[in-house]
């Protein structure tokens, strides 16, 4: 029995459209197909699922929210498999491992009652683990090197995204004010216009009003926080003015906020924050000690401890190590997977 408000078909093929717009332009037409291809599976999948389960009892709101859940951890840990060097006969494997189990959280939650910020972070959570879980399978068959295995851990492309957009803003940021001064020297110079930029009727009445150019970027910004954790949510927004912080947490209140949009537009902007910024920067030494610092505030000593009981000693040396401050030397991408590990698994 179909879900009043819910054509997951016609939903599948607007998260694919998206999808389409934001591959990373150096893929080749192979890893631009699975990745589009590979979304627009797992959304009708589990769109379909859905739909015809009456048991679940959803409405067309948790449909969607499950839905598109689905497809966006779809488009980045496809991106981030294109990226980890693994052969592709082995990324359906671990990608239906990952829709599953997101499935499978989100049906269970949703069941209980649990509150979408909390379902969001235990998704996070149990694609996090699956995905290290699959990578780790491979490297113990023999598969995979362990080389291999350690850049297919260091792929995020969802925290690429949210960091790119959020140093976007403060360079645009920058760049207004710098443009400002030179008003002020000049006054004589005439402003540029801002582009002209066509938005639905329906979103006009629905979104909060700004400058088109920068309100754009801003719901691009939305459009990336909608599926992150409150925790990382704020952490990002800690980088952004007080003003801009309200005006994109009004957007990401917008239901259905990418349906109202001039879509072509906003996807433009996320391509050029993207393109615009630096690639990620590699953990250092002193990120990892900061990082595991905040492990330490967080949890005893001991419940740390006890994940490596049975570990090799080096891994001993680096945890006891670290807790007195100092960098025991290992490989700065395997002190990052540990560091992963820790936050994943530590109680």
């Amino acid at each position: 029995m179909a879900i009043e408000g819910f054509d997951y078909k016609e939903f599948a093929q607007l998260m694919s459209s998206q999808a389409g717009e934001l591959i990373p332009k150096d893929f080749n037409d192979m890893q631009k197909n699975y990745v589009v291809k590979t979304l627009s599976n797992f959304t009708l999948l589990a769109g379909e699922a859905i739909a015809n389960d009456e048991a679940l009892g959803f409405n067309a709101d948790q449909a969607i929210f499950v839905t598109q859940i689905i497809a966006e951890w779809a488009f980045h840990k496809s991106i981030d498999l294109v990226h980890s060097g693994i052969m592709p006969e082995h990324w359906d494997g671990i990608m239906q491992k990952i829709a599953f189990t997101i499935f499978e959280v989100a049906k269970q939650a949703i069941k209980k009652n649990v509150p979408q910020d909390q379902i969001l972070q235990l998704i996070e959570h149990h694609v996090n683990k699956t995905y290290k879980e699959a990578i780790d399978n491979l490297e113990k068959r023999g598969v995979i090197t362990a080389e291999i295995s350690q850049k297919a851990m260091s792929q995020s492309n969802i925290d690429d995204m949210a960091a790119q957009a959020a140093q976007a803003e403060a360079e645009q940021k920058a760049a207004m004010e710098a443009g400002a001064q030179e008003q002020a020297v000049s006054p004589d110079a005439a402003p540029q216009a801002a582009p002209q930029v066509s938005v639905p009727q329906a979103a006009a009445t629905s979104l909060p009003a700004g400058p088109m150019e920068k309100s754009l970027k801003l719901i691009s910004v939305a459009l990336v926080l909608k599926i992150l954790p409150s925790d990382r949510v704020e952490a990002i927004l800690d980088k952004f003015s007080p003003q801009d912080v309200e005006t994109i947490k009004n957007y990401m209140k917008v239901e259905n906020l990418e349906a109202g949009l001039d879509m072509n537009y906003t996807l433009k902007c996320l391509e050029n924050i993207k393109e615009f910024l630096p690639r990620r920067k590699s953990p250092s030494q002193e990120s990892i000690v900061r990082q595991l610092n905040k492990i330490f505030d967080q949890y005893p000593m001991e419940n740390v401890e006890k994940l490596f009981k049975s570990e090799r000693p080096f891994l001993k040396r680096f945890i006891s190590k670290a807790y007195e401050g100092d960098y025991y030397p290992i490989p700065v991408k395997v002190a990052q997977i540990v560091v992963d590990y820790v936050k994943d698994s530590v109680e």
